[in-house]
């Protein structure tokens, strides 16, 4: 374009290309174009330049799915690449004419895909997928342009290795012949197949020979295998849902859909699954979505015995419940079996939670339906394999969030296969129960004989042998209470046996500590006051001794009665200080006992500092105090260290309590060799019974002629 003129006499004929004259000695560059000096210029050797306006910064816009196309002197606006406008134009100027639309490129006839593959229209664009129960062929990938595909085959499956059964060997033969026959037009009757052959395989009784190791690391190997076996089948199928059910009770339930948006559910009898879309999926793959579950009860047999791990968390709630830690866990499978599989492989981590609904109907050998008993629970586990091929059941990344109607709902952020297990809890530790057991046995017959002696042998009877009595009845009664009922077999629900249990026990044991302080008492009287009377009473001996625990138990039951019970023994409650309804009164009666008894030795040492002592009440004042004072401390030592465990997960708590089971227990013994064994009279008349058993007349009459000469004497007991 050369220069334009409007007064052609006065223009300057200058100008440059793509301008116009102003005057004589100006010039004014043409639309679109510009001039470095500005919009009127003067300068000879300025020049007018187009004038980019699609370049930046950007003057005009085009809209959604256009390009900006500049010109000499001008532009124009160009729908990008897999778009055209609505009326079939090339070109047009601003945004407000812009009717740029997706060209589907595979209905246009366009494209040029691989007759194994689909053609799927994308935004602008196209890509060639696979056709269902096609793969891509070795060196091509799906979804491109080229992509190449294959039928699919059935996934190579060996046997494990270093497991050795025929059963298992017929297995992988069966499963052979299934991949050999296999074409993806059969891969549901295929499936159905290999749930045949798997049912079968797990009847055999050829499986129960094998060591429970090698039986768990067949289970961890079938469940992976059958994953990743029954998922590839799945992708075969031409439908969108299968569900099968097996003649011997397993059941597979697919879902082979698009992958859409929110929430899916899929289920069957036994187990139900709700989970999200984006989860199931495999990240950047626009394959079908692939979503199952296979239900079975036959895997019960190569799971027997397993070992169950708890998390972190399930232990903290289980110490805060109980108030120490499990010792042991052993469970039972509650329900089948179900490997729950997706596209999605990578499900260690789940970006969110999968929800469970698990069938169980469990019944007992009478056919009534199992129940959670005594310290036993459903959860929900998950089978987790080890570094040597085996497995375990687990929790970790599982929480049970309720059981109802037979079914328990499950959520977990992982998958693999679950199970419900009935859980039962060894809180007790094993040694200190057989402990406990033993030695309250030998207690209780050693209090028995302590019994049967303080009644029967004449020689001994006084007001003290009815303390000794008393006592000793007290702890009998009290042990096997304890042995017979001390465990709350109801659980978290506190009956009303398990209060009266506790209520008991309260009573029992206090009531053995009234008749151990008027055994000082006694003591008292006889060293302190030998010259004041001869003591209590009957009267008042049954009134302290059986009235004084009566009182304290029935104020205790007034001002809270719930406080007898706890979730796992029988016993008082921790809770709001009602421990120290007992633990009070026998702090206070053991140090009682011990001022009584630190006056008894004063008195007893100033006596014995006499110009002219009495020899012979000391000497038996001093064998009842050795007496008292060592029963004092088999008695009242054990429950000073029953007092200290405050904590029952420390590890000093765990050492207090294996010391005050063994000296509890060995209660009975100790005072049937304080009060009998040793005791002379007591072993005069145990070998004079001897001798009226075994017929030795020799005995007899000795013993009967020294009982004789000691006839005239005090009937208090001696060593």
């Amino acid at each position: 374009m050369g220069a334009e003129s409007q007064n052609p006499s006065g223009c300057a004929r200058w100008c440059p290309l793509n301008s116009k004259c102003v005057n004589a000695t100006a010039c004014h560059c043409s639309p679109g174009f510009s001039a470095s000096s500005g919009e009127i210029f003067t300068d000879q050797l300025e020049s007018c330049d187009d004038i980019n306006e699609c370049g930046p910064p950007l003057a005009v816009s085009c809209g959604k799915f256009a390009d900006c196309q500049n010109t000499e002197g001008s532009y124009h606006c160009e729908c990008i690449p897999g778009y055209e406008l609505a009326s079939g134009g090339k070109t047009f100027k601003n945004k407000s004419e812009n009717t740029c639309q997706d060209v589907d490129e595979c209905s246009s006839g366009q494209p040029v895909c691989h007759n194994s593959t689909v053609c799927i229209n994308t935004i602008g664009a196209y890509r060639c997928r696979c056709r269902r129960g096609w793969e891509p062929k070795p060196g091509f990938q799906n979804m491109q342009m080229n992509t190449t595909c294959q039928e699919m085959s059935f996934p190579p499956w060996t046997p494990p290795p270093g497991i050795q059964s025929q059963r298992l060997t017929s297995f992988f033969k069966e499963v052979q012949d299934l991949r050999r026959d296999f074409k993806p037009a059969l891969a549901q009757s295929t499936m159905e197949n290999l749930i045949k052959s798997v049912d079968d395989m797990l009847n055999s009784s050829d499986l129960e020979d094998l060591p429970l190791s090698e039986r768990h690391k067949m289970a961890t190997y079938l469940l992976s295998e059958l994953e990743r076996v029954l998922r590839t089948l799945a992708k075969a199928m031409p439908g969108a849902s299968f569900t099968y059910n097996s003649s011997e009770g397993t059941e597979l339930s697919l879902m082979i859909q698009e992958q859409g948006n929110g929430n899916a559910t899929i289920g069957q009898s036994q187990a139900r699954m709700l989970v999200d879309w984006a989860v199931a999926a495999t990240a950047g793959d626009s394959d079908p979505t692939v979503m199952g579950i296979l239900s079975t009860r036959k895997m019960h047999k190569l799971l027997e015995n397993a070992s169950l791990e708890l998390d972190s968390k399930k232990k903290a709630t289980l110490k805060d419940t109980y108030q120490r830690p499990v010792r042991g866990i052993w469970s039972e499978l509650f329900s089948a079996v179900n490997l729950v599989f997706l596209s999605n492989t990578n499900t260690e981590h789940l970006d969110s939670s999968v929800t469970f609904a698990f069938s169980h109907h469990p019944r007992t050998e009478e056919g009534a339906p199992k129940t959670p008993g005594h310290r036993e629970e459903l959860i929900c586990a998950f089978w987790k394999s080890d570094d040597r091929g085996g497995g375990h059941w687990n929790t970790t990344g599982c929480s049970t969030l309720g059981t109802r109607n037979d079914s328990t709902t499950c959520q977990c952020s992982h998958l693999s296969s679950f199970a419900i297990l009935l859980a039962h809890y060894d809180i007790v530790d094993p040694k200190l129960a057989l402990i406990t057991k033993v030695g309250l046995a030998l207690s209780l017959v050693c209090l028995l004989l302590c019994i049967l002696t303080f009644l029967l042998v004449r020689p001994i009877q006084g007001s003290r042998t009815t303390v000794h009595l008393h006592l000793c009845l007290c702890l009998f009664l009290g042990s096997a209470i304890f042995l017979a009922g001390i465990e709350n077999e109801g659980g978290e629900q506190l009956g009303p046996r398990c209060r009266l249990v506790a209520g008991l026990l309260h009573y029992c044991f206090l009531a053995a500590f009234c008749w151990m302080t008027l055994e000082g008492l006694e003591l008292y009287f006889l060293v302190v006051l030998v010259f004041q009377g001869q003591g209590l009473s009957k009267r008042w001996l049954y009134l302290i001794g059986y009235g004084v625990p009566l009182l304290i138990v029935g104020i205790s039951v007034a001002a809270r009665k719930e406080g007898y019970g706890q979730k796992l023994y029988c016993w008082l409650n921790r809770e709001n200080g009602f421990l120290w309804s007992f633990q009070g009164p026998v702090i206070f009666i053991i140090l009682c006992n011990a001022i009584i008894f630190v006056i008894t030795v004063w008195k007893l040492m100033q006596k014995f500092s006499e110009v002219i002592p009495d020899m012979k009440k000391l000497k038996k004042a001093r064998v009842l105090t050795v007496t008292a004072v060592a029963q004092l401390f088999v008695l009242g030592t054990t429950w000073v260290f029953g007092l200290f465990l405050f904590d029952p997960l420390s590890w000093e708590s765990w050492v207090l309590s294996y010391v005050f089971t063994v000296l509890n227990c060995l209660q009975g013994f100790f005072l049937y060799i304080l009060h009998c064994l040793l005791n002379k009279k007591v072993r005069e008349e145990y070998r004079r019974w001897a001798g009226w058993i075994t017929g030795n007349k020799y005995s007899e009459f000795s013993t009967s002629s020294s009982n004789q000469t000691q006839a005239h004497r005090p009937s208090e007991s001696g060593m």
